[in-house]
């Protein structure tokens, strides 16, 4: 019987899952809504008259920004003005925790922002199959980038073989969906960054993200200058967590980061807009 674990367990509720029906026509008519709005603006990253040159650096931002909600309290009208703030300013991304990607994948419909999930979220513990079950059900649920926390016991102890035998897996359920590994940072010496960025590649990952943004830290500029400076300049580098300022954000970018993490995305360009 084909299809993957994730597949077959959901087929299995069948006609008699009591969630109900994931969607209605409000949610429709909302992400239609949402599509023409970021449509007719075309200068949409604008909160008033800019120039050329202003949205060139204001897309340019915004195309790097992953626009988060993982809060555990955050509701379905949280996560679709999620989506309506991702589509008015064109970001790269919505990063949603794993209930959530089918309503943002629905909200976000033929529209070039994508659908980002975590797994293994926030601390990286669990069984390894449990983080490849995660990701094949985010996939069939729509999710289009996964983040995938690292078991950082494992990197503490020297275990790098069975690290890479973990990310593989992820990868491998991924399909070929970009997988973005987070490190945790803050909790790692420099010589365990520099020692696992080279196992993450191997695996076949494309980012090393910086935090989750529920450690005792966040990004910070000199992590994103050792990262960038292990994996070279063709791979994708992500700094998450504390990053809520233009100034974070600007400074972050210029160290090598490709990617931010934020859920103050909107705060971000606004300030860039108002002549940050």
């Amino acid at each position: 019987m084909g299809g993957s674990g994730a597949q077959i367990a959901r087929a299995s509720i069948g006609a008699t899952d009591v969630r109900g029906p994931v969607y209605d026509d409000r949610i429709d008519d909302r992400r239609a809504a949402m599509v023409r709005i970021a449509g007719e603006r075309r200068d949409g990253l604008c909160l008033g008259p800019c120039s050329r040159g202003m949205l060139s650096r204001m897309q340019n931002l915004a195309a790097s920004i992953d626009h988060t909600l993982l809060r555990p309290d955050a509701l379905r009208a949280d996560i679709e003005r999620l989506c309506e703030e991702a589509l008015q300013h064109r970001f790269a991304s919505v990063c949603v925790n794993g209930c959530w990607v089918e309503v943002a994948r629905h909200c976000l419909e033929d529209s070039p922002v994508r659908v980002a999930t975590v797994v293994g979220f926030p601390l990286g513990a669990m069984e390894t199959d449990a983080k490849r079950y995660e990701t094949e059900v985010a996939v069939d649920c729509g999710a289009q980038e996964i983040d995938m926390v690292l078991n950082v016991a494992w990197l503490k102890a020297g275990e790098d073989r069975r690290l890479w035998r973990e990310l593989r897996d992820v990868v491998e359920a991924a399909q070929d969906r970009p997988v973005k590994v987070i490190i945790e940072t803050c909790l790692l010496t420099d010589e365990e960054k520099r020692r696992v960025c080279p196992v993450i590649k191997e695996a076949g990952a494309k980012y090393v993200k910086t935090s989750t943004g529920f450690g005792k830290g966040g990004a910070t500029e000199a992590d994103v200058r050792l990262l960038r400076e292990c994996v070279g300049p063709e791979f994708g580098v992500k700094a998450a967590g504390g990053i809520r300022d233009l100034a974070t954000a600007r400074i972050l970018l210029e160290a090598g980061a490709t990617r931010l993490g934020t859920s103050s995305g909107v705060k971000i360009v606004a300030e860039l807009s108002e002549g940050g």
